[in-house]
């Protein structure tokens, strides 16, 4: 008498769980998006502040070096236009995946 109970039992906690699991595949894609978007901008927040911090450190350099040495100050700034061209490229790249991932 009691097996037959607790398998009636659950058999209707069965039957009543069985909607919980008909979800259907959009309300998972949802919460993925949310957080695609969150960690995308936290990544354009890290390389901005990283393409930042390069490029000071290059700029402090360029006029250093430019102050010790006038006479290779032509040099000097074409490798600091690359280099900061090359820096920023670091941003830009970020923010071309970003745009592909999120959209």
């Amino acid at each position: 008498m009691m097996n037959r109970k607790v398998f009636l039992l659950l058999a209707v906690l069965f039957l009543v769980a069985m909607p919980m699991f008909a979800q259907g595949t959009d309300a998972g894609q949802n919460e993925v998006k949310k957080w695609v978007v969150i960690t995308s901008g936290f990544s354009m927040a890290i390389a901005s502040a990283v393409c930042g911090i390069a490029q000071a450190k290059a700029v402090a350099g360029a006029a250093e070096g430019m102050a010790r040495n006038p006479g290779a100050t032509a040099a000097i700034r074409f490798a600091l236009i690359l280099g900061l061209a090359l820096i920023e490229s670091l941003a830009l790249y970020t923010l071309v995946i970003i745009f592909a991932k999120v959209s």
